[in-house]
């Protein structure tokens, strides 16, 4: 549903919580955040809204309803709604991306746990990060996660694959970085230690899609390949990557550890992660 047609039902008139983007319906953030209230027994309902353009105007107004607590916020949103909050986040500034409002004492304040929820897979692998070099294939809002978290993980060189290298400059604020295109990157493969997909490419429903081309694929041999898609569970691009003998990290685990640290801001309270693991990925198992 888009946002007129929530301010139109009853439940904008109960405790509530927010996915903002566009599209939302393929979105597990609606099932995880409400098994965690109810985990808790805590009052309040988590709703994906649909936001439309032209609905900005009326979220801005939305935001400082009573019964609204907080929001995550998806594609294609991600940098554009900074200037309807009173604060952000050092972690906002770092990365240029936002994906989550908090409500607190009538305040909306930005943050990204994106940042913590790519990191957190990543973490038995960080020795083998630092110092090396990794690439990123896509330079769209959650790119600039990618970038700021292996920046803080301490890998020295970063390759970023763009069909427009010309518009990806600003990623150079963020980190030390080397934009490249697609014609390129594989030139790069034998130095890179960790691959990465931050574009859509393998989303549920164009799941054959991938950024790496099948007579590519053995260029992801003994590498560490992690996909920030989670539906499906198994992307295309993690297929390639097994069938080289890669390592690989599905999306799903960078939703729970984002949501987590959402969670744990609206409601001050630790994250069910156990419980919600074994849902998300039950639910792909049928």
């Amino acid at each position: 549903m888009n946002l007129t047609s929530f301010l139109n039902t009853g439940s904008v008139r109960q405790p509530h919580y927010v996915l903002f983007g566009h599209p939302v319906g393929h979105s597990l953030s609606p099932l995880m955040h409400n098994t965690a209230l109810e985990h808790y027994d805590l009052s309040g309902r988590y709703y994906a809204i649909d936001l439309q353009p032209d609905e900005l105007g009326r979220m801005a107004s939305y935001l400082n309803q009573d019964h609204f607590q907080g929001a995550n916020i998806t594609i294609p949103y991600k940098q554009m709604l900074n200037k309807y909050l009173d604060e952000i986040s050092p972690s906002v500034q770092q990365v240029g991306a936002l994906n989550t409002i908090i409500k607190d004492e009538g305040r909306l304040l930005g943050e990204n746990t994106d940042l913590y929820g790519f990191k957190a897979p990543l973490q038995p692998y960080s020795s083998a990060l630092e110092g090396e070099r990794a690439l990123i294939f896509g330079t769209g809002g959650a790119a600039r996660a990618v970038v700021a978290g292996l920046n803080e993980m301490g890998v020295e060189e970063l390759y970023l694959v763009s069909r427009d290298p010309q518009n990806a400059q600003s990623f150079e604020e963020i980190g030390s970085v080397r934009i490249i295109d697609y014609s390129q990157w594989a030139a790069y493969a034998k130095e890179i230690v960790l691959f990465v997909n931050a574009t859509p490419l393998g989303m549920e429903p164009d799941e054959e899609a991938s950024p790496v081309r099948e007579v590519e694929q053995v260029l992801l041999e003994d590498s560490i390949c992690y996909d920030i898609v989670y539906n499906p569970l198994k992307t295309t691009f993690l297929k390639q990557a097994e069938a080289a003998g890669a390592t690989t990290i599905g999306g799903l685990e960078m939703l729970i550890h984002q949501g987590s640290r959402s969670f744990e801001y609206w409601t001050g309270k630790p994250f069910p992660v156990d419980r919600i693991r074994k849902l998300l990925y039950g639910k792909f198992k049928h």
